[in-house]
């Protein structure tokens, strides 16, 4: 049996339209955009200047608007540390929440040893952010709140637009982390009061090691504090030569989502909900099956589940071939997912969650084949290990 990839939030492949568009930019087109004496810079920069449209026209924003980064991490990176400088002196204070990224929540930490306050707020057992939560942490001398459209394992969408009404309202920048969400579902920066924006192309079918960071020029201007240093790219917010296959790519991929995005979202959703009926009506599993984080408001091709009793090294080593991520050493205790004990659940359920990311390749036969193997799988284990 051929494998068949599931693992969509992780990382995604690049398209074929996408990588056509990029090879040109590694070999006949060579050129350094930076390189103003002839032609091949020349036509680099017209390339960049394209691709750096075509990521603000999904996003809602401005060419102008748009930091080449190399990708996400970097981008959360460069948001909240570059934001803190600047900010410090009308104050010290950050606001962000549990169950963010790894890139949003080591940086807070980072800040915090170096003098900043941090407020970490816990979510809903659904995954959701308490609104009126958030407006009590907000402080006199909180300048940025940092909560992501999209989290990467259990897909739950937070209503950003609101958030962003509440920091708009007291005067504080918003921050989001939209790495999952981009390409995925609309994202747009006014009409949320998003002031930074963090974006990556390999989760949108791009190319890794490519991203962006949005920052807003009006109403607000946010003034950032650059992290690298060394000629001045990017508007003085990023130095180092562009990547410019990649740039390519990106911008590639902005234009085919916005495009495509809309029935794709309904497309994978289907092929989502499928996975779950299957798995729900396969004999002892959906009885002992917990879904993790809220349904009504997911990423279209996210399922995150538990399966009761079920060792998650074990269920792994049982379908090889179904490309599934079970978060970080999810047999053990110790190194459960941070993002599921936000939410409470119990140790049987903490035991293994399973996440299934369905892309834009997958199709209606491999979910029936995944849902199959699984319900399989997990049937085997209870009867080798019955602890229900």
């Amino acid at each position: 049996m051929p494998a068949i990839y599931l693992d969509h939030h992780a990382t995604t492949p690049v398209d074929p339209r996408v990588l056509q568009a990029m090879l040109p930019y590694f070999t006949a087109k060579p050129g350094n955009p930076a390189s103003r004496s002839h032609s091949f810079g020349w036509e680099a920069d017209r390339a960049v200047a394209r691709a750096r449209q075509r990521v603000a026209a999904l996003a809602g924003a401005t060419e102008r608007e748009i930091v080449f980064t190399s990708g996400a991490t970097e981008s959360n990176n460069l948001a909240l540390k570059g934001a803190a400088e600047a900010y410090r002196r009308q104050g010290n204070h950050l606001i962000t929440m549990a169950t963010e990224h790894k890139a949003v929540l080591d940086t807070v930490h980072h800040l915090e040893r170096a003098g900043f306050r941090v407020t970490i707020l816990p979510p809903e057992p659904d995954g959701l952010l308490d609104l009126d939560r958030l407006r009590a942490a907000i402080l006199p001398e909180t300048i940025l709140v940092s909560v992501m459209h999209a989290n990467n394992e259990i897909g739950t969408i937070q209503p950003v637009r609101e958030i962003g009404e509440i920091c708009r309202g007291s005067g504080v920048l918003f921050h989001c982390d939209a790495a999952q969400a981009f390409g995925k579902i609309p994202v747009d920066v006014e009409a949320a009061h998003i002031d930074l924006l963090s974006v990556s192309a390999h989760k949108m079918y791009g190319p890794k090691g490519v991203g962006a960071l949005y920052v807003r020029r009006r109403n607000p201007r946010v003034e950032l504090m650059a992290q690298i240093h060394g000629g001045g790219h990017e508007s003085g917010l990023r130095s180092g030569t562009l990547n410019v296959p990649g740039i390519v790519g990106f911008g590639e991929a902005c234009a085919i989502a916005a495009e495509e995005m809309a029935g794709e979202a309904i497309r994978v959703g289907a092929l989502r909900d499928s996975l779950l009926r299957q798995l729900e009506a396969s004999a002892g599993i959906g009885g002992a099956m917990h879904i993790n984080g809220t349904m009504a408001h997911r990423l279209p091709g996210n399922l995150n589940v538990s399966f009761e009793g079920v060792d998650g090294d074990a269920l792994l080593a049982c379908i090889p071939e179904i490309a599934v991520s079970a978060g970080s050493a999810c047999g053990s205790g110790y190194d459960s997912s941070y993002v599921l004990e936000a939410l409470g659940l119990p140790p049987s359920l903490l035991q293994c969650p399973v996440r299934f990311g369905i892309g834009r390749s997958n199709t209606q036969a491999e979910i029936d084949c995944a849902a199959s193997q699984v319900a399989a799988a997990v049937r085997e284990l209870r009867t080798l290990s019955p602890v229900l």
